[in-house]
């Protein structure tokens, strides 16, 4: 809740400290409350002080004007509560329930206590008390967390709780969920599943209506487990892949000080079922969401555990990579999506982003989840991590399969998949990004293996490091890829766009049309696309702080649609698999733009150049 944007808000209006309302019952409500007393039990009405009851915020929402939020507030959380509500003055829960009472002739009542000076050490308790009712419930859900106004609402409705995607908040909950499990000592490998297995087992309503109430672990733990089979066998999961996750998950049990701890209290498994719904969950929910929430806090999560932030293999592509080569090959709500490394899904939740922001009904995005995005990946807990971002995204049944991209009964799965309408999948667009500098498979085979799996006419996007694009390294495939299928267009990316993600790799964007052999006689498009507008952020890493990405992104966009040559940024050339597959190769300088710093750059760049190779010697 952004309780300092007072005033008018998408969701309502904001009053602060003593504001009127133009609203005549809460006016009167809070007359009646008059000056909140010292001592006056919640069920005495008489006690009320002089003036006019003055709350901290008073929150009207534009859809549903039958209920408030009244939010009452203290410097102290050894303000927050007294042991039994009735000093009103003193506290912020008695003096937020104080209020509520009073409103709950007109209204049905939210009230919010928060107490504390420091975002990270603050309490905060919700209530619900509805019109007229001698009774009110506590939103235990929502315990020590701020949520925005409309999704109190929704929570108290049993809706699903939604919210936009905040980097921050994600660090923040990665640190916090982290540094508990290290107190639990939970193992590095155990974290990131059990973590999983939560947000898997949260898709089941039953579940997560109930988990709340459970006082015991052992049942809390078969109630987790039993929700995660239900929700994989809804989705198609192998018999024996939902063992195996239920078997990862139950290693939870083993873990002696996490089954010591209380149910009631922080840092228990029913405070991390908690805070993975109230604060993760959400941005997942989120249908407008094209950001690989859940992708993002396991990076940030797993940076805590070992300290290279890749002790599963997570190197993620950086969000706006992922949406720019989306754009590129025109993913629309038609398309058919594939990624045969797909990792944690970034790929997939972007292109089913951009897929619903097309769909005009319920029904087409329904049919977009469950027909139009599949995948592939090889690692068992990283395929784990992905089913659970892509159930939660409720794609129906799951197409990410676990296996070897090259393994033929791999891909014969994929050639033999039937969507709902019990039709062949026409695979017509392709995303990518390949594990590097493996033993077995060098970057440009993934690529190749991918475009197999393409129609006629279809279109991938794949990430590489520079050096496949350079034609004195890896000629064959190279040679085979050109044979088969059309080279429209290579970027080379900013050198840093990895950075804070161990993978220091200058990387560039190929574009390629699927099953149409490249003509070396029709010529391709170069980009230089270094400068993406972003720099770099201490505990952030790489950020658009200066909201330039969109506005070079569509100039990027603009430029290879029309194929503008632009001295310093653009070329086109006619290539072979011999040829150096790179702007820089082709582009004119444009001097206009040198600069005496960019000179003495070159001139270093070249000497350390020298010093590598040894051609440089001290007399």
């Amino acid at each position: 809740m952004k309780i300092s944007e007072y005033g008018e808000n998408d969701f309502g209006v904001v009053y602060v400290q003593g504001e009127t309302t133009p609203n005549s019952n809460i006016n009167e409500a809070l007359k009646k409350a008059g000056g909140k007393p010292k001592d006056c039990g919640l069920d005495d009405f008489s006690a009320a002080g002089p003036g006019k009851a003055k709350p901290e915020y008073i929150i009207t929402l534009k859809h549903d004007l039958n209920t408030i939020i009244v939010v009452e507030c203290k410097n102290s959380t050894k303000k927050h509560t007294s042991e039994k509500l009735d000093h009103p003055k003193d506290f912020a829960v008695d003096g937020a329930l104080y209020y509520a009472k009073y409103l709950k002739e007109y209204f049905n009542v939210i009230a919010v206590a928060i107490s504390g000076a420091k975002k990270a050490d603050i309490k905060v308790d919700a209530f619900y008390w509805a019109k007229n009712q001698t009774d009110y419930t506590e939103l235990t859900k929502s315990k020590n967390i701020i949520l925005e106004p409309e999704n109190y609402l929704k929570l108290v409705r049993g809706e699903k709780v939604q919210k936009a995607y905040n980097l921050s908040e994600v660090k923040a909950t990665a640190v916090s969920i982290h540094d508990s499990l290290r107190i639990n000592k939970m193992t590095e490998k155990l974290k990131p599943l059990f973590i999983a297995g939560v947000l898997i087992a949260l898709q089941d309503e039953d579940f997560s209506n109930d988990y709340d109430k459970i006082t015991s672990f052992n049942i809390l733990l078969d109630s987790s487990l039993s929700a995660i089979e239900r929700v994989l066998s809804d989705g198609e999961i192998s018999s024996n892949k939902i063992k195996e996750i239920k078997g990862k998950f139950a290693e939870i049990g083993s873990v002696i000080k996490l089954r010591a701890t209380p149910l009631s209290d922080d840092n228990s498994l029913r405070w991390y079922i908690n805070q993975l719904e109230m604060k993760i969950k959400p941005m997942m929910d989120y249908v407008g969401n094209t950001i690989d929430a859940l992708g993002i806090f396991y990076h940030e999560f797993i940076s805590y555990s070992s300290g290279d932030g890749n002790s599963l293999g997570i190197v993620l592509t950086p969000q706006h990579l992922t949406e720019f080569m989306a754009d590129l090959i025109n993913i629309d709500k038609k398309s058919r999506v594939v990624d045969i490394c797909c990792g944690s899904g970034a790929f997939l939740v972007t292109a089913m982003g951009k897929m619903f922001k097309e769909a005009a009904t319920t029904e087409e995005i329904e049919y977009i989840r469950k027909n139009n995005l599949y995948g592939i990946e090889q690692d068992s807990d990283i395929h784990t991590l992905a089913l659970a971002n892509m159930i939660m995204r409720k794609d129906g049944k799951s197409h990410i399969l676990h296996g070897d991209c090259f393994d033929k009964n791999t891909i014969k799965k994929f050639k033999n998949l039937k969507d709902t309408n019990g039709n062949p999948v026409v695979l017509n667009k392709g995303l990518l990004n390949p594990p590097y500098s493996q033993k077995d498979h060098v970057e440009l085979e993934f690529l190749e293996q991918e475009l197999e799996l393409i129609s006629q006419g279809g279109e991938v996007a794949v990430v590489c490091p520079m050096s496949c694009a350079i034609g004195t390294k890896f000629k064959d495939v190279r040679e085979r890829l050109m044979e088969k299928h059309t080279l429209k267009a290579v970027f080379s990316m900013p050198d840093d766009i990895f950075y804070g993600q161990g993978a220091g790799t200058c990387v560039c964007v190929m574009v390629w049309e699927a099953k149409k052999k490249h003509d070396s006689k029709i010529s391709t498009f170069f980009g230089y696309y270094k400068d993406d507008g972003f720099v770099k952020r201490k505990k952030l890493g790489r950020v658009d702080a200066y909201d330039k990405w969109e506005t070079i992104k569509s100039e990027w966009l603009r430029l290879y649609r029309e194929k503008e040559v632009v001295d310093g940024l653009t070329a086109k050339a006619c290539v072979t698999h011999k040829n150096e597959w790179l702007c820089e190769a082709y582009m004119k300088t444009d001097y206009t733009k040198l600069t005496q710093e960019d000179f003495q750059q070159t001139i270093n760049d070249y000497l350390a150049y020298l010093i590598k190779e040894g051609n440089v010697y001290e007399e």
